[in-house]
Formats: structure tokens, sequence, C-alpha cells
């Protein structure tokens, strides 16, 4: 791996061999959850996207996939509470059962607003699956269906997460140092 990113990290959370075993469980549970549905994974942009394709090409049967932007941070380490979507999905998900996958649960602005707007669609049904949760920095309550990992009230990067654009491309997930991001 880069050196120059790797001296930023100051632990690393989760390995690659980790997050492939918990990603396998949750595809597994959605899987048996979703027997016979009709699935659309909706992938929150940017940093769920490795997750999301890890996690899809684990689910057995058919599924849509579609993408959205939605953001709260702009490009500091903290939400800044207000939501904006810079990409809608491009598919209708009436009467779909959707599944929002996402990196990481934290403060629970931005889900709990992603989640109103698309249950305002219709859907069958709208279900949260998350990689992280980090349930210290909830201010919205969530309700998450399916959870990776819950975290301590760390800044983490790796395997989709970034700092500043920087760091999605690690394997792994680590805590930054926070003289990185301070």
């Amino acid at each position: 791996m880069n050196d120059i990113m790797e001296k930023d990290i100051l632990e690393v959370l989760f390995t690659e061999d980790q997050l492939d075993r918990r990603v396998t469980e949750l595809a597994e549970q959605i899987n048996r959850d979703y027997e016979g549905k009709k699935l659309m994974l909706v992938s929150v942009l940017r940093g769920s996207f490795v997750f999301m394709a890890d996690l899809a090409r684990k689910i057995k049967h058919p599924c849509l996939i579609d993408f959205m932007s939605v953001s709260s941070y702009g490009k500091g380490s903290s939400s800044s509470g207000q939501v904006q979507i810079t990409k809608d999905l491009s598919e209708d998900i009436s009467g779909m059962d959707v599944i929002v996958v996402e990196d990481i649960l934290d403060s629970g602005n931005t889900l709990s607003y992603l989640l109103r707007i698309l249950e305002q669609r219709h859907p069958a049904s709208v279900r949260l699956c998350t990689l992280l949760d980090k349930p210290d920095r909830r201010v919205k309550p969530v309700e998450v269906h399916y959870s990776g990992f819950t975290i301590p009230d760390a800044f983490v990067v790796g395997y989709g997460l970034d700092f500043a654009e920087h760091y999605r491309n690690l394997p792994y997930i680590g805590i930054l140092k926070p003289e990185v991001y301070s």
C-alpha cells in the first residue's frame, strides 16, 4: 500500500479479510430476507461504492442498482447539518423493495432526510444497510436493518471512506490520525 497514506493511519480497525467476511454475512441475510422480491440497491455515493460493489456481487438473486449522492459534509470532517441531494435516482422505485447502502451512519442527519425522501416515492419497503454505525454521534434516530460494524467516535477512512476525497482506495478501514484532519 502507499506509504504516504499509511503514515496517516493511527490504527487499522478492520482488515480486508474482516470486511470480506462481514459483507458476506450481510449479503446472506439479505438473500434470505428478499427471496422472490423486487429488490433495488441504492448506493449513497461516494463513500459506499466499494461496499456496494462487494455486497451486490454476493447477492444471489436479481436486483436493480441505482445511485444517489447526498451531502452534509462538504470538504470538512463533521456534518454541517444541511443536506443536499447532488445526484438523484435514475429509476422509479414505486413498488420496489429498496435497500439503501451506506458507508457510515453517524449523526443521522443525512440518512434520516434521505430515507424520508425515498419513502415519499411509494416503494414497497425501504431498509438501511450500513457498513459502519457510529451511535455515539447520533443526533437523529435512524433505524438500521443491516449493520456491519459498530465503531467508536473516531474519524475513519479506507474501503471507500475518505477525508477530503483521499484514502478511499485503502483496502482496509483505519482511524485517521487527528493531526491530519484538525
